[in-house]
């Protein structure tokens, strides 16, 4: 597609259910131009979804038109509209709050680096703006302002239309989330074996595609957009749905905020490309493609962070690090967190239930508990990522930390479990146990295709 017709409503046009889109509608009046051949969205892409329900008197996997629900699962375009998509323009600070507040969220800031940080409690004292606040800061910290010569108020525009367009409805996949990983990432970055080698480009755009990594998320994966038939599924052929779209979305947003405008053209289609290569990392079904490049690079000793390709690459291993590091935080922190993704998977579960949906896995809240889920995720995907990390980094004090984390967690979740019943002579619990759910064969199931608890 070479250029995007766009047009302020806000949607992606389709010829019929059966094609892609043929154009994708932005917002705004003005016409952007692929350059690099990268649709971009904006928020207001995705179109109110006309969700089918599956022809219970036919086995023919058709799709039934006896009922439709307009509008159920339109990703809250409809009731969760930006101010900006309503015309207004926000005239005030964004900061509303008092000395007090201010002074405790100033004070916080200045222990970012540390693993410990609170997100819940820095976005309580910013009034729900943590992701804002903490790029801000940031960005200056790191340089980046001055390096890349970015508009103070360009930047928060951008960073504003980020933060609105993650789902504060959503109990786990919302900006608190975007701003806990870019936490994490910027941890990550400056880890000695890394930060020596990272140049100001590295650094933004690990700090970017973290912000932006889930944008715009609807709180349901990727196989219910495939069975429900949504037109995003058609769009990006099955392949990477949310995070094409999370790719896409914010490619829209740097350009409709003009952040990167005053660069020269190369470098800014440098960066939508490379956002696009991070954002992609972080589709949990490419876990064993890149855990498995990691560690023969390891093992071979052959990782140059000289050479930009490397350092890209170990770029995508702190962001997968980043977006599941949950379990490796402090317990208090990481149960919330834990909670939070079940809820959203329970939730997904109920609507599947409702319609008469196949449950996913993970999404059934009667069979999946909560510390079985966690166990089978922190087996079979934190912690062969973390192990390698730390081999990475030399198995430095945050790596150590981390892992040591982990392990605390991961017992505690295990006291929590339910002990099933055990047979006469037999063992009782045993590795099955760690599995997450009953019928795990592959730690494919221990996670939601397109999501990380």
């Amino acid at each position: 597609m070479s250029c995007l017709m766009v047009e302020r409503c806000g949607e992606i046009l389709f010829e019929n259910s059966d094609q892609n889109a043929k154009c994708v509608c932005m917002l705004g009046d003005v016409q952007l131009t692929g350059q690099t051949g990268v649709p971009a969205e904006r928020r207001g892409s995705y179109p109110f979804i006309d969700f089918r329900l599956l022809n219970n008197t036919t086995h023919s996997g058709e799709i039934g038109t006896k009922k439709k629900v307009k509008r159920l699962l339109s990703f809250q375009r409809y009731f969760h509209t930006s101010r900006l998509l309503r015309g207004i323009i926000p005239q005030a600070p964004l900061h509303l709050l008092d000395e007090d507040y201010l002074g405790q969220a100033r004070h916080m800031l200045s222990k970012v680096g540390m693993w410990d940080f609170d997100i819940f409690l820095f976005d309580r004292l910013t009034n729900g703006n943590s992701l804002v606040t903490l790029l801000c800061h940031l960005f200056n910290t790191h340089g980046l302002i001055h390096h890349f010569k970015l508009d103070m108020v360009t930047l928060h525009r951008f960073l504003v239309m980020v933060q609105e367009d993650y789902h504060s409805q959503n109990p786990y996949h919302n900006a608190v989330h975007a701003a806990d990983v870019t936490q994490a990432m910027h941890c990550y970055l400056k880890e000695p074996k890394f930060a020596s080698f990272l140049t100001p480009l590295d650094i933004m755009l690990g700090l970017l595609a973290a912000a932006a990594h889930d944008v715009d998320h609807p709180g349901v994966n990727q196989p219910f957009l495939v069975k429900t038939n949504h037109h995003l599924a058609n769009l990006y052929q099955n392949m990477s749905v949310l995070e094409n779209h999370h790719w896409r979305s914010t490619i829209g947003m740097l350009r409709e905020s003009r952040l990167l405008a005053h660069l020269p053209k190369e470098m800014t289609q440098d960066i939508e490309q490379q956002l696009g290569s991070l954002i992609l990392a972080t589709d949990i079904n490419r876990q064993n493609e890149f855990l498995t490049r990691l560690k023969a690079h390891l093992h071979n000793k052959d990782l140059r962070l000289e050479d930009a390709h490397d350092r890209h690459f170990m770029l995508q291993i702190a962001l997968k690090c980043a977006d599941i590091c949950n379990p490796c935080r402090i317990w208090e922190m990481s149960k919330q967190w834990s909670e939070r993704v079940c809820e959203e998977f329970y939730r997904q579960g109920e609507l599947e239930q409702k319609f008469e949906l196949e449950i996913s896995p993970l999404c059934n809240q009667q069979k999946d508990s909560i510390p079985s889920i966690q166990i089978g995720f922190m087996t079979y995907i934190v912690e062969p990522l973390f192990r390698e990390w730390a081999r990475f980094t030399g198995n430095s004090p945050l790596a150590e930390n981390m892992l040591s984390h982990l392990a605390h967690n991961k017992a505690q979740w295990k006291s929590l479990s339910p002990r099933p019943h055990r047979s006469r002579g037999g063992s009782g619990g045993g590795p099955d146990q760690d599995r997450a759910g009953p019928g795990t064969d592959s730690e494919a199931q221990t996670v939601r295709e397109g999501d990380a608890p």
